[in-house]
């Protein structure tokens, strides 16, 4: 009988995201179009890709926006922020929320403030 419990290895690292440049984006949708229609399958099944890829990609062809095809989470297009830049946004966030804590803290000594007042008038009018 064998056992179905879980390996105590680590899990498979998460895979990458695939990217294509806009170059082997046209390409394939070149290849596509021009393979006869019983070979567009073989086309797919070679690059694993599926026809939704090849339709996005023939529609920002067409629509003549080169520039739609790159990935931009990833293109050059997006800068990417110095190593100052990034510690000011740390510096700018921690800053703000010392600010709130601040606040907060200030209002809470001064409630406690009119909370001993209180207490103390209430104890000499007891008196």
């Amino acid at each position: 009988m064998t056992s179905t419990k879980p390996t105590e290895f680590d899990p498979a690292p998460r895979p990458k995201r695939r990217s294509f440049s806009p170059e082997y984006k046209l390409r394939i949708v070149a290849e596509y179009d021009a393979a006869p229609k019983n070979e567009k399958g073989a086309v797919l099944r070679r690059e694993r890709l599926y026809h939704s890829h090849v339709t996005e990609w023939r529609a920002a062809r067409d629509a003549g926006a080169l520039e739609k095809l790159v990935d931009k989470r990833t293109s050059p297009a997006r800068p990417k922020k110095s190593a100052a830049e990034t510690d000011n946004e740390k510096l700018r966030r921690r800053v703000e929320q010392l600010e709130r804590e601040l606040a907060r803290n200030k209002a809470a000594l001064d409630v406690m403030g009119k909370a001993s007042a209180l207490l103390e008038m209430i104890s000499e009018s007891a008196d």
